[in-house]
């Protein structure tokens, strides 16, 4: 007997120090192909990459402001925040407060917009209200040349609601995907009007305390924000980088207005995804439905192949300028990709496919 535990042990050990080698060695792997496609691809930011709960991968590049960026380093996320603020929505469905199906005015009586009676809570989460979008400007050029009024002047987020989300109706209500700021600006009043907090307060209650996400926040043009990356714009074809043209960051508000670490948001994807602890699972098997442009509530589902086998993904990017973000969850491998950065040099998109494909190889 004593002899058969002794070797059953001795298998064990074998068989553990086998699993650490191939983990170590995966880990190696993967460190020197994102490091190469970071180099080759003018990468400036962070990459987190986490498996099972797990940190597999954490490496910072390129420079925050005159400094290396680090793991610590915070970043404008840009409209990653619209996941923020689809959960802070559901979560009022989840209370038995919000219909999705209910029109803007059941929440917003003084919505002065035509889509007051005609827009519904799911119009608003998958961007199909028909709304007229404020972001008009196509290019650099046109933004120096004419400007930014939404963005370049500052605003209260009531102005925000009624200047520039309260519009005209100008496509199809549910049948027509039209990307709009609007939508989530008038998502983020709602919320301020049920629960009589500023969105910032409701954020820091709802999500950010419970989760210890202490590295994010809202952003506020007049508030100095320690260890935030500076961001820069890499115009049209143009081969350098350039400062961000000036703005308001917190007239992005809850459309685009947050910052955080790779460290905070895959927190925060944990939550989302592993462990329930944002939504019940009916809740976010509802968030995650794919409608038209095969968007859900804040967030595009796709599916990406791995060695000819697909893969579900939930995909939400964000890009302000030189902020350029990605939070990338495989729905059906645990899997969550995590890339911030400060420039627009890089396609953040095709580096996140990169990095899950390198993943899960």
């Amino acid at each position: 007997m004593k002899r058969r535990a002794l070797v059953a042990t001795l298998l064990c050990l074998s068989a553990g120090a086998a699993r650490w080698t191939g983990a170590e060695a995966q880990g190696q792997t993967l460190n020197r192909t994102l490091r190469e496609y970071a180099r080759t691809h003018a990468f400036s930011g962070t990459i987190l990459v986490q498996r099972h709960g797990k940190t597999i991968y954490h490496e910072s590049f390129g420079l925050a402001f005159g400094v290396p960026v680090t793991n610590a380093t915070r970043f404008k996320i840009a409209s990653i925040t619209k996941v923020f603020t689809s959960v802070l929505i559901l979560q009022l469905v989840d209370q038995g407060k919000l219909d999705l199906r209910a029109p803007i005015r059941t929440y917003l009586p003084n919505y002065a917009g035509e889509g007051a009676d005609k827009v519904s809570i799911h119009n608003l989460l998958n961007h199909t209200s028909g709304i007229e979008n404020f972001d008009r400007i196509k290019s650099y050029d046109e933004a120096v040349r004419n400007g930014i009024e939404s963005y370049q002047l500052p605003h209260t987020t009531d102005e925000l609601l009624t200047k520039y989300s309260s519009g005209k109706i100008v496509g199809e209500t549910g049948k027509v995907f039209d990307y709009n700021n609007a939508d989530y600006v008038i998502l983020g009043k709602i919320l301020e009007k049920a629960y009589g907090k500023t969105f910032d307060t409701i954020l820091k209650e709802r999500i950010l305390d419970p989760l210890g996400m202490t590295q994010s926040g809202m952003l506020y043009q007049q508030e100095i924000m320690p260890n935030l990356a500076y961001t820069y714009l890499k115009p049209g074809d143009s081969a350098a980088l350039i400062n961000d043209l000036p703005v308001y960051a917190q007239n992005w508000y809850s459309a685009g207005g947050m910052y955080s670490t790779a460290t905070d948001l895959a927190r925060f994807a944990d939550a989302l995804y592993r462990s329930s602890r944002l939504l019940k699972p009916e809740t976010l098997e509802l968030m995650l439905t794919p409608g038209l442009d095969k968007y859900g509530y804040g967030l595009w589902i796709t599916s990406t192949d791995v060695r000819g086998k697909p893969h579900r993904v939930a995909q939400r990017p964000g890009s302000i300028m030189g902020a350029n973000t990605l939070l990338l969850r495989y729905l059906d491998d645990d899997l969550t990709v995590v890339i911030l950065s400060n420039t627009s040099a890089t396609d953040i998109d095709g580096f996140g496919f990169f990095v899950g494909r390198a993943a899960l190889e």
